[in-house]
């Protein structure tokens, strides 16, 4: 499975192009649309969020609510288009005419100016419309098709906030996916303690307040999957290695952990590994989780557990940080484009949907997947041989 995404934040629409799903999948319009109305929600979003309303439209790929293995094409209509047209249109422009809204003021913490080095853009707006976080509603509706695909397999994925600002919500070990999704979706900030909620809120409307923005942390949870999905043979099938790979690719992510991540530096390997042990009702198990359901690049059977650090978003209202104009080399204070306070809650979704993606991947790599049939059926055997290893 792969995927490709195209469009810009203020051009005609996003598209996404997903091949390698198996036929007979079932998919319906409804599942993309859920995901992107939650990647839309959240405490702290900016004014885009009232101008778009996403919803997909599905183009290519799909026949009366089943895949038929041809790739499948999915368009994200861009309605602020309209107020942008003259600015992002696809047809020449006369040379006497004065093209509006030409950035040549790079904005720190942004794509911008490598991006202008990279390609040898003079007007950076080729640059930002590309680079914007919008492009992650793309990502969202593959990574949407991938958890319907889990789904039909028994996996089930829920991504939330983890802390904001500092804020750090309590850790909750004994929910359930099914739970952990609930919860998440009827928090305004999509976070399981609801003891932080409101001061999540508060300090995001403080940010606001005060022209300035906050990261925080998001983390994934995943049931379902079961052992040896992913490889130690080689590097670049190392499913852990792929996950992080994916997180770190989203807009404004700086660091993965799995597990207890970090902290296991800090701790000696007693306290870090998990000790395997066995029913006849399950197979093999381990006794705790610390290691986020990855041994040597493959999974283990226990849940997934992945977090993600985003950074606070760099385009600040009242707070804009210096820079240097690329025409006139004199220094500026960076503009500032419709941005968020916070998108932290936003980023949980996006995370849940890439590391979803990845998880189908690996899959099809390792199973049958010309037909979903044969390939429902493959891990339902899978899963019964490791159990009785």
């Amino acid at each position: 499975m792969r995927y490709l995404t195209a469009g810009e934040s203020h051009g005609k629409q996003l598209t996404t192009i997903i091949e390698g799903l198996p036929a007979g999948m079932p998919l319906l319009q409804e599942d993309i649309n859920h995901s992107l109305f939650q990647r839309q929600k959240g405490h702290g979003r900016g004014k885009r969020m009232q101008i778009e309303k996403d919803t997909i439209d599905i183009t290519s790929g799909v026949r009366h609510g089943h895949t038929l293995a041809s790739p499948v094409s999915l368009v994200i209509k861009n309605d602020d288009f309209k107020h942008w047209t003259d600015i992002m249109g696809e047809e020449p422009i006369d040379e006497n005419t004065k093209l509006r809204r030409v950035v040549t003021r790079p904005r720190p913490g942004h794509a911008d100016l490598n991006g202008a080095m990279k390609y040898g853009h003079r007007d950076m707006r080729n640059v930002l419309e590309r680079s914007s976080a919008r492009e992650t509603a793309a990502r969202v509706a593959a990574g949407a098709v991938a958890k319907t695909l889990l789904k039909h397999l028994g996996i089930e994925i829920s991504g939330y906030v983890k802390e904001i600002g500092g804020i750090r919500a309590k850790e909750i070990g004994s929910l359930t996916v099914k739970e952990r999704q609930r919860i998440a979706e009827d928090s305004s900030v999509r976070v399981l303690d609801k003891e932080v909620e409101q001061p999540m809120k508060d300090a995001i409307d403080e940010a606001k307040k005060e022209g300035d923005s906050i990261g925080g942390v998001v983390e994934v949870f995943v049931e379902g999957m079961p052992a040896g999905m992913g490889s130690y043979v080689h590097y670049d099938r190392k499913l852990d290695s792929r996950i992080a790979g994916a997180v770190v690719s989203i807009n404004a992510f700086k660091g993965v952990e799995f597990g207890i991540g970090f902290e296991a530096a800090r701790l000696n390997g007693s306290e870090v590994h998990d000790e395997i042990a066995w029913s006849e009702e399950t197979g093999y198990y381990r006794e705790s989780n610390r290691l986020g359901g990855f041994e040597g690049g493959m999974t283990t059977g226990m849940p997934l557990v992945v977090k993600g650090v985003m950074k606070p978003i760099p385009t600040l209202m009242k707070k804009p940080l210096q820079s240097v104009d690329i025409e006139t080399k004199e220094p500026f204070k960076a503009t500032v484009e419709r941005s968020d306070a916070c998108a932290v809650p936003a980023a949980s979704v996006v995370m849940e949907h890439v590391v979803a993606f990845e998880l189908a991947k690996a899959i099809t790599e390792q199973f049958p997947s010309d037909q979903f049939s044969k390939l429902k059926q493959a891990m339902d055997d899978y899963r019964e041989e490791i159990r009785c290893f």
